[in-house]
């Protein structure tokens, strides 16, 4: 029988917050694949336990080289445990290739549910939960930050990044830039340590906070795009729409109403652009039977 594979969530700050059965799991797994294998090291210390297994770094710069060792001791029968430095693996963090590589050999994954900044930001922010995305650290260079921003510019979901805190000033200033000043966000700053800190405003006003400089570990709560607004429609397609409804039946004072309604315009509106059509076509009517009679 095939091993279990199980990503294990750790405190993203507070060592209070750890999940009851993480000690039981770092005494118990065959082998323990961590991030860092010193802040494991403190970890372990500050939960008084002991790994029995091996012990393993398993991180950014070797995640490729030691997926297949992991999985082999999987599909051996080994339970292994995946952590990283912070929160849940995977996101964000090594774990994605691992648990792709395992589910491919039909080896169980399951996981010890733990602390998540992404879920800690959003319920502090103060904006919409519903419906959020989370979209990860942005790219480094200006110009390809800009253009995954113009990617999300118009989604209405609750938008959540995580950032480092040389980088929170340009990233801040490039939101403002592409969502508008005025698009309401909070960072989240140090979440559950001792300095935690949750800045709330508009994106111009937090890009002027940051440019001060900030510490610490970062994530960003951005307000999705606002609903749009009713279509803005030219005076003569609301001539158009009233017309379409006369010759359908309706009375033209009721075909008024409900195109307005529909543009979201004041039936005053619509109105004067129907008089406006009726009298440009009376006056073109007329200028032809003057130039008939002329001839």
């Amino acid at each position: 029988m095939t091993g279990t594979l199980v990503l294990a969530g750790t405190p993203i700050g507070d060592i209070a917050d750890a999940p009851p059965r993480l000690a039981a799991e770092l005494a118990e797994a065959d082998v323990v694949a961590a991030e860092d294998t010193r802040r494991l090291r403190r970890l372990t210390q500050a939960l008084g336990v002991q790994p029995r297994g091996r012990v393993v770094s398993y991180f950014e710069g070797n995640e490729t080289a030691r997926t297949p060792e992991l999985v082999e001791a999987l599909v051996g029968g080994a339970r292994v445990l995946l952590v990283t430095d912070a929160g849940m693996p995977s996101v964000s963090d090594p774990g994605y290739r691992l648990v792709a590589a395992a589910v491919e050999r039909d080896v169980r994954v399951t996981a010890v549910p733990g602390p998540s900044a992404v879920l800690t930001a959003l319920a502090l922010s103060g904006l919409p939960v519903d419906r959020f995305c989370f979209e990860g650290f942005l790219p480094r260079k200006a110009g390809e930050r800009l253009a995954r921003l113009r990617e999300v510019a118009a989604e209405r979901r609750t938008l959540v990044y995580f950032e480092a805190p040389h980088r929170l000033d340009d990233t801040l200033a490039a939101m403002a830039e592409v969502f508008g000043a005025g698009r309401r966000a909070a960072v989240c700053r140090e979440l559950t340590k001792t300095y935690e800190e949750v800045r709330r405003g508009g994106l111009g006003e937090l890009a002027a906070w940051a440019a001060e400089g900030v510490r610490g570990e970062i994530t960003v709560v951005v307000e999705g795009a606002p609903e749009p607004g009713p279509a803005e429609l030219d005076a003569d397609e609301l001539v158009r729409r009233v017309r379409v409804r006369e010759e359908a039946g309706e009375r033209r004072k009721e075909a008024i109403a409900a195109v307005a309604a529909e543009a979201g315009l004041p039936k005053r509106e619509v109105f004067d652009a129907v008089v406006a059509a009726k009298t440009a076509e009376k006056a073109e009517k007329a200028g032809k039977g003057e130039a008939a009679g002329r001839g």
